[in-house]
């Protein structure tokens, strides 16, 4: 669980400083530090990705994922709970509002085989490398992200919680059906 607690730790302290400190930095800034976070996924992707053995299991799963996601309408509930929790915290920062910065985040920080894979890493071998690295890109986002669109970043460290968390303390249960094999995959997608 110290891998999500971590994780969580990084994108609060990371949007209080976005909040507090986002004015000294400029657009420019902004966009080479996303492009680093961006090029820091894709290496980290293709790393995972190379442990495959079997691509045309990683491709279905990855179109599966994305209809489905899509089917079930998980964006139109996550902005249902967003303007919710808008409504309940007064204040906005700019245009964005409390919802966008929710939302947004807890697709970025939530969706993806890191988190999926780190959380299950950290429950079944206690070794949490890949959620500090996790950590290091969602903390360094949440500073760029909150500097625009405000305390709606750091709100989304609790569904973070809930989502990692849960897998965490659910790796254990579901040790005996996972196969190696399984994990290698999970990691490519």
């Amino acid at each position: 669980m110290w891998g999500t607690i971590v994780n969580v730790i990084a994108i609060v302290v990371g949007s209080l400083l976005g909040i507090a400190g986002g004015n000294l930095l400029t657009e420019d800034t902004k966009e080479t530090v996303a492009k680093g976070v961006a090029l820091g996924v894709i290496l980290i992707g293709i790393q995972m990705a190379l442990e495959t053995k079997h691509l045309i299991i990683v491709l279905l799963s990855v179109l599966l994922g994305a209809v489905t996601g899509e089917i079930i309408g998980i964006e139109k509930y996550l902005n249902k709970g967003a303007q919710i929790l808008e409504r309940k915290i007064q204040g906005q920062k700019g245009e964005q509002g409390i919802a966008k910065g929710f939302v947004t985040a807890t697709l970025i920080y939530c969706i993806g085989a890191m988190a999926i894979m780190g959380a299950l890493q950290s429950g079944l071998t206690g070794e949490h490398s890949i959620l500090y690295a996790k950590s290091l890109l969602d903390g360094v986002t949440s500073i760029v992200l909150s500097s625009t669109m405000g305390i709606g970043v750091a709100l989304s460290a609790l569904p973070l919680l809930l989502y990692q968390g849960s897998i965490t303390l659910l790796a254990h249960v579901i040790e005996p059906l996972i196969i190696e094999e399984a994990i290698v995959e999970m990691k490519a997608v």
